[in-house]
This record gives structure tokens, C-alpha cells and sequence, in this order.
């Protein structure tokens, strides 16, 4: 099982989009014990969607679509809460 899982940091008004095989460590991973990438410089993050998939292939192909304009503009209103 696969997640697309998408991050949202209020004080930084940024988001992060990502897949992983496992949600729980690597929601910790992005929030406290990782110590370099992009992440790191916009904690704390929420979990703000999950969407799960039976394949890898599936889960990447929803995150690019996620990356794209339209997939973005679809987070932020869920961000927004509209």
C-alpha cells in the first residue's frame, strides 16, 4: 500500500507533496528527526490529505498530477477550506 500524502506548514504558508509506503514515520521523518532537505526549514507541518493506492506506479502518478497547477490549486482550496 502506497500514500500520496500532502504537508501543510501554517507559519510558512507552504505545502509539500510526497508518496511513501509508510505515512507514520515518514510524517515524523519531515517534522522532527530529519536533518537536511527542503522540509526541515518549515516545521512543523500538518497532514493535510492522504490518498492511498495499491501500487507504486499509481501513487506517483497521482502525486505529479498533485504538482501540477490544477493539483495545487485543488490543495490550497482544501487548505482554505473551500
Amino acid at each position: 500500500m502506497f500514500k500520496v500524502y500532502v504537508l501543510y506548514s501554517a507559519r510558512h504558508n507552504k505545502i509539500y507533496i510526497g508518496f511513501t509506503s509508510d505515512l507514520q514515520n515518514r510524517f515524523k521523518s519531515h517534522n522532527e528527526l530529519g536533518t537536511k532537505g527542503w522540509t526541515i526549514k518549515f516545521r512543523p507541518w500538518e497532514l493535510v490529505l492522504t490518498e492511498e493506492f495499491q501500487t507504486k506506479a499509481e501513487a506517483m502518478k497521482r502525486e505529479k498530477n498533485l504538482k501540477g497547477a490544477r493539483g495545487r490549486d485543488e490543495i490550497w482550496k482544501i487548505i482554505k477550506g473551500g
